[in-house]
């Protein structure tokens, strides 16, 4: 008859694989359900707008007020240039500005006495026509008396030369009075020559100023300035490109996720990124869009499937996944880093 301790030595080993065997099922079906509701991927990084800063004119770097990999704030300065070639030339424009802006004046002055020069030959119509209707009675009256020998015929003849006298005089003051509407005509287009010639000194020195504000360049967004590539007194050229300025606010995650596993992946869907630098703070995400091709189509040499042997290879379409994560762990992270996404398709 066995012992106690035998019997018991015989149970061991299959409570050992029925233990086992309800272990890996559980592992197995939680699995199962898992990848039913989930899809995930290890080829992930950290991205984030990188912004280039560029020069928009030359000159030598007079001061600068950021280090490398340091932390600005949108709008602080960060470099200044030499600027008193460009205060000299706004002070032309300036200058050149006031003295169009005197010949309005003088313009204007013009029109005026011109227009008041009208007026008086205008006057002188009105008189020389008054005159003239004078002569005309006379002569018409002097006209019927000659016939029948009232008045001597110097009489006559006076009045005939009073009446060429007064037209002549009439047609004197109308050509005075078209020539001086004339130069008002002359003087109006002049001071609109004036005017447009001081709306482009305006333009001038609005375009001083905005090469002036150039000088002083900026940090286009919050975030880390990298990629510094300037030193003070450096020669810089229109369209240099300075340093780069790290969008922090605005990271995301690009996730590549296989061809077959695209098919149940939507907009709008709830994520999970893990950053491999730090697998204790899970970042929560949301599928934001899809790019418009693979990954390898955008590659500097695509693959041409229509050469050669053909061997299938599975895509990657690269997702962009917008993340929340606490201010102290954005602070942390950087556009690079890899992580790990796990997407809730149901």
């Amino acid at each position: 008859m066995e012992t106690t301790p035998q019997k018991q030595k015989k149970y061991i080993v299959p409570v050992i694989l029925l233990v086992v065997i309800v272990a890996g099922s559980i592992f197995g079906i939680k699995q199962y359900y898992y990848h039913q509701n989930h899809e995930d991927t290890d080829d992930a990084q950290i991205d984030g707008d990188l912004s280039a800063v560029v020069t928009r004119v030359g000159g030598y770097i007079d001061s600068i007020g950021f280090e490398d990999n340091q932390r600005v704030m949108k709008g602080q300065v960060l470099v200044k240039l030499e600027d008193n070639e460009y205060r000299i030339k706004l002070a032309q424009a300036m200058a050149a500005q006031k003295t169009a802006g005197s010949k309005i004046g003088v313009s204007e002055t013009q029109v005026s006495t011109t227009h008041t020069a009208s007026l008086g030959f205008k006057a002188k119509i009105d008189e020389a026509k008054a005159k003239l209707w004078q002569a005309d009675q006379d002569y018409e009256r002097y006209t019927a008396l000659i016939k029948n020998g009232s008045i001597p015929q110097q009489t006559f003849d006076k009045a005939k030369a009073d009446r060429q006298i007064a037209q002549a005089a009439l047609q004197s003051a109308e050509e005075q009075y078209k020539t001086a509407i004339a130069q008002i005509g002359n003087s109006r287009s002049e001071l609109n020559v004036t005017n447009t010639a001081t709306g482009q000194q305006q333009v001038d020195v609005d375009y001083a100023k905005l090469l002036l504000s150039y000088t002083t360049i900026k940090a286009p967004v919050s975030g880390i300035v990298t990629k510094r590539r300037v030193q003070m007194g450096q020669l810089l050229q229109a369209g240099q490109t300075l340093f780069a300025v790290v969008d922090e606010n605005n990271l995301y995650v690009t996730a590549n996720f296989k061809e077959t596993q695209m098919q149940n992946i939507r907009a709008g869907q709830k994520a999970e990124v893990i950053v491999d630098a730090y697998p204790n703070e899970p970042i929560q995400g949301v599928v934001h869009n899809f790019a418009g091709t693979t990954g390898a189509k955008m590659s500097l040499l695509p693959p041409d499937n229509a050469t050669g042997n053909f061997v299938k290879v599975v895509q990657r379409i690269p997702v962009k996944i917008k993340i929340k994560a606490t201010p102290e762990l954005l602070k942390k992270i950087r556009p690079g880093m890899n992580v790990e996404v796990s997407v809730l398709t149901k």
